[in-house]
């Protein structure tokens, strides 16, 4: 009986052992979350109810309740950022598109098809901002690469083509950053899912189908693409979150949000509506107005095409 109550006590300071190791490895991790991130979105909604004069000493906070919410429905400039983001997302199934054509050529074994898939992928890498200045050069409406093709051609052709003000015209600024938003993610993230879904896809279905007859399309109809869905929904998903939070960088850095406003996405309006007009009350209603739009969104998405996916 001693023995059994010895060997109990044994065992469950052990487990006590274990369990404070375990704590004790997830602490940095849960420390950081409540550090940079439960408390700052906490914070967040606090201000979203505030008025917040950062720039007057002592600093001010008032809570005016609703007042936010209802200069942000009532904000025209809010509702043209939002469409300009919605527009600008048109890049998102051209990039889905292309990352699965991409993948399934890199799927084949090929000599050197290692190299290919590390150049595809290269643009993800690189620093954005790099990119981002070197699309600004491409752009360019006097010495840019683009425009001088376009001249060159037009030359060729005998037509007196010019090409674009692409940054600094409202109707080709958006087309501009959807382009390049096409090339720097094709190759990405989701090139690579796609390659490791193709490669999960069970070869004997694929001999399944061509002792049916199966041509290349009906193979990747019938075979590849429910076997994939959940790999495209997935990535259809993350893409439309990330959507909605995109557009700061080359607006920033290319455009200024502008021409006449054109370019500045929500995430931008943000940006300036804190740290450039110091209404930062208001710039975390038009957040936590995100968040609800991105989460009602993703949910509709859910419950209305994850019935396709086949698991």
């Amino acid at each position: 009986m001693n023995q059994s109550i010895s060997m109990n006590k044994t065992q469950l300071k052990d487990s006590t052992k274990e369990a404070l190791a375990g704590y004790g490895f997830l602490a940095p991790n849960f420390i950081g979350f409540l550090i940079f991130t439960s408390i700052p979105v906490v914070a967040s909604l606090a201000l979203s109810f505030m008025k917040v004069d950062l720039i007057s000493t002592p600093k001010r906070f008032e809570f005016i309740w609703l007042d936010n919410f209802k200069q942000l429905f009532l904000d025209p400039y809010f509702w043209k950022y939002c469409w300009n983001t919605v527009v600008l997302m048109a890049a998102i199934p051209f990039s889905i598109a292309g990352s699965l054509l991409l993948a399934l050529g890199l799927n084949q074994k090929l000599k050197g098809i290692v190299f290919f898939r590390t150049i595809y992928f290269l643009p993800t890498i690189c620093s954005g901002v790099a990119i981002y200045v070197l699309w600004r050069l491409i752009y360019n409406s006097d010495f840019g690469v683009l425009n001088t093709l376009i001249a060159k051609l037009g030359a060729l052709l005998h037509l007196p083509i010019k090409g674009p003000n692409w940054l600094t015209d409202e109707a080709w600024a958006k087309p501009a950053l959807i382009i390049m938003s096409v090339w720097q993610s094709v190759g990405g993230y989701n090139m690579i899912l796609y390659l490791a879904a193709l490669q999960g896809v069970p070869r004997d279905l694929y001999e399944a189908a061509e002792i049916d007859g199966a041509n290349s399309w009906q193979k990747f109809w019938a075979v590849t693409w429910p076997q994939i869905s959940p790999t495209t929904f997935f990535i259809a998903t993350m893409s439309l979150i990330g959507g909605f939070q995109a557009g700061f960088d080359p607006a920033y850095i290319m455009t200024g949000g502008g021409p006449n406003g054109s370019t500045t996405t929500i995430i931008y309006y943000i940006y300036n509506n804190a740290f450039e007009w110091h209404q930062m009350g208001y710039a975390a209603a038009i957040s936590w107005f995100l968040f609800l739009v991105i989460f009602v969104i993703t949910l509709l998405k859910w419950k209305v095409f994850g019935k396709l996916v086949h698991y």
